[in-house]
């Protein structure tokens, strides 16, 4: 039977999704893949007959962000599978496009629920790296690629504290980490504001990527199997409805607007914030409840183009990140936003100065909040005196702002595994603002989970139903 997702039916209500989000854009006819031609999505549409039309793939899989790409493409050189991804818009147009990069280990708590996972994907990505340098390619050109390694920021003795034992336990963790007292700290990064009670852990290894490069590379390498007939992309495309099989309950078809994308093995879902409304309507319609408790949390960032002022040798956060401690008093949009704001700097490949993070609950909305951008300056500015000089209206003409809605999960914890009554339904989702970091992870999971192979990461802390409970 077919079931309609309610989710892409027009709703009033500003915090719950809105249609308008789910299927406008810019191109109005199909955009399954012409793969002689090369361009990337973000340049050319391709279009086709815009005629409804039925494909038959392996595997289907909802979402286009970083996760359904990198599990595309690990079917892809891991199997004989043959893939399809669906997106009601293109990559990098949702949180993988508006996020920092940031490929760290340093706010990361080794023996944490998800300290292996990002662990290991941390390895995939280095080898990813290493590998395109084999080949004589430049890891920065292909992903933008820069192992700047990252400072982890702390102002009084309760954080220099914590990090001495946070240095510790990356040590333990066979990590080679440094406390950095106030001197060496100054002299690793001397435009930073430090003072006696100053202290950093310092991770080298770490590392951040360009999510647009990285997306186009990725995109590349799955493209090359199309002319196998093993893959296919269906851009612009919103899902409209499931289609379950009558005789065994599974997902048979992924219908939307245009194509019908038969699955033979398994349906995938990884559509971030999106992926709660997908399957709780999908069973709501089915006679069936399931609760799926992922949010979108909303987040901006400031990028400074061409900015020359400030010298940052590496990736700089401050230690506060860790709790997200919520702002009070602040003026801006009216809904109950438990708006936090942290210092997270860093300069990317292209030397764009990137400066964050804000953190905010107000339902799917992306407009702009210049007052949280105010604050995001302002709290930089308490770190990097050179900044204070400056009003964010000397910089118009260099600045953009980067709008995202992370998919958070209330136990901070990715959901990645089969969803409960539906064997051939897998979710991946609930990454909140490590979606690039835990990427290749999560593909290496879900791949082997549907393969039946015995996996690298243990999956329990993972499992959709722990969610649920």
């Amino acid at each position: 039977m077919t079931t309609s997702l309610s989710a892409f039916l027009p709703n009033p209500n500003p915090n719950l999704p809105n249609p308008n989000l789910l299927h406008n854009h810019n191109f109005t006819l199909s955009s399954v893949r012409s793969w002689k031609n090369k361009t990337t999505p973000s340049k050319t549409p391709f279009s086709v007959s815009c005629s409804s039309s039925s494909h038959a793939y392996d595997v289907v899989i909802v979402g286009a962000g970083v996760i359904g790409l990198t599990i595309a493409r690990h079917f892809l050189l891991s199997s004989d599978l043959s893939v399809a991804i669906v997106d009601k818009a293109l990559p990098c147009s949702g949180a993988t496009g508006a996020g920092q990069g940031h490929l760290w280990m340093v706010n990361k708590t080794p023996g944490s629920a998800t300290w292996d996972l990002a662990w290991r994907s941390h390895q995939l990505w280095t080898t990813l790296a290493q590998s395109l340098e084999e080949q004589g390619l430049d890891p920065t050109v292909e992903l933008g690629w820069k192992k700047s390694g990252s400072l982890l920021i702390g102002r009084s003795d309760a954080e220099s504290d914590m990090l001495k034992g946070r240095v510790k336990q990356l040590c333990e963790a066979g990590l080679k980490a440094e406390y950095l007292s106030s001197t060496d700290l100054f002299k690793e990064e001397p435009d930073l504001l430090v003072d006696r009670d100053s202290a950093a852990a310092f991770l080298p290894v770490d590392c951040q990527l360009d999510a647009h490069r990285t997306v186009e590379y990725i995109e590349k390498t799955n493209r090359n199997f199309a002319s196998e007939g093993r893959y296919g992309e269906f851009f612009n495309d919103p899902v409209k409805c499931f289609i379950r099989s009558d005789g065994n309950g599974e997902v048979k078809a992924v219908q939307t607007f245009k194509n019908t994308l038969y699955s033979k093995k398994a349906v995938i879902v990884a559509a971030g914030c999106w992926t709660g409304c997908l399957i709780q309507d999908l069973f709501r319609n089915w006679g069936m409840e399931l609760h799926v408790p992922v949010r979108p949390r909303k987040g901006h960032l400031l990028v400074l183009q061409n900015f020359n002022l400030l010298a940052l040798n590496h990736g700089v956060m401050e230690a506060d990140y860790l709790n997200h401690p919520t702002i009070s008093g602040l003026e801006s949009s009216d809904y109950e936003k438990d708006l936090s704001v942290s210092m997270v700097a860093s300069i990317d490949a292209a030397g764009n100065l990137l400066l964050g993070s804000s953190r905010e609950f107000v339902g799917f909305n992306t407009d702009l909040d210049e007052s949280v951008v105010s604050y995001v300056w302002r709290r930089v500015g308490e770190f990097f005196p050179k900044l204070k000089t400056l009003s964010l209206s000397d910089l118009s003409a260099s600045r953009k702002v980067r709008i995202g809605l992370r998919p958070y999960m209330p136990d901070g914890k990715p959901m990645i595994g089969p969803v409960p009554g539906l064997s051939n339904v897998y979710l991946a989702a609930g990454h909140e603002g490590a979606g690039l970091s835990l990427a290749f992870g999560t593909a290496e999971m879900i791949v082997e989970m549907v393969l039946g192979n015995q996996g690298k990461v243990d999956t329990a802390p993972f499992a959709v139903q722990q969610a649920l409970d």
